[in-house]
């Protein structure tokens, strides 16, 4: 690839394709996107597609991405159009580390107006705009991580209720056991 950033995420690569398997997500985390139009149904599967514009009212461009590799948790790689400049090849390399994971993104013209560009003018702008891209992609797998761990903590302290399969007195038990192990709190009454 001519341009690749990386960047060390506090999260799982299953959050990060979490993010990338949502295709309503990509105005997010793409620097560029501005809106989505419509993502296929198969979406992430290969040869799928998303559509949608990149610029900024009232100069937009409709343009699609396409899904060329899929491999969960290790590699995306998309054909993404970008209006008059062409397209471009996307690789998206995810490797755990440690409690997270090493995202590295690379990507190359491979038509239109920016294959005839001097690299060394568009490959600056490119390794800035992933930059971002990267840093917003780590926001939102990094959230999906809080928001997963906070449901298991959720999950794991909730009081039972009735209608969960317990009886009401087994729930009056564990308030009042709950209740005796600390009487400095009081009944609540």
């Amino acid at each position: 690839m001519a341009t690749a950033s990386v960047r060390l995420f506090d999260c799982t690569p299953e959050d990060v394709f979490a993010v990338l398997g949502d295709g309503w997500l990509y105005p997010a985390w793409v620097v560029g996107a501005s809106r989505m139009r419509a993502v296929d149904p198969e979406w992430p599967a290969e040869g799928s597609h998303i559509h949608h514009s990149l610029g900024a009212w009232p100069i937009l461009f409709d343009d699609d991405t396409q899904i060329v590799e899929w491999s969960p948790t290790q590699r995306v790689r998309l054909r993404a159009k970008a209006g008059p400049l062409g397209r471009a090849v996307v690789v998206i390399d995810v490797k755990p580390r440690g409690d997270g994971c090493v995202v590295r993104m690379g990507e190359e013209p491979v038509s239109g107006a920016m294959r005839f560009v001097p690299r060394f003018l568009w490959a600056p702008l490119l390794h800035f705009r992933n930059e971002e891209t990267l840093r917003r992609l780590a926001y939102l797998s990094e959230g999906r991580r809080r928001e997963r761990e906070a449901g298991e903590h959720t999950a794991r302290t909730a009081v039972p209720r009735p209608e969960q399969g317990f009886s009401e007195p087994d729930a009056v038990a564990d308030v009042t056991i709950a209740r005796d192990a600390h009487p400095e709190r009081g009944t609540g009454a």
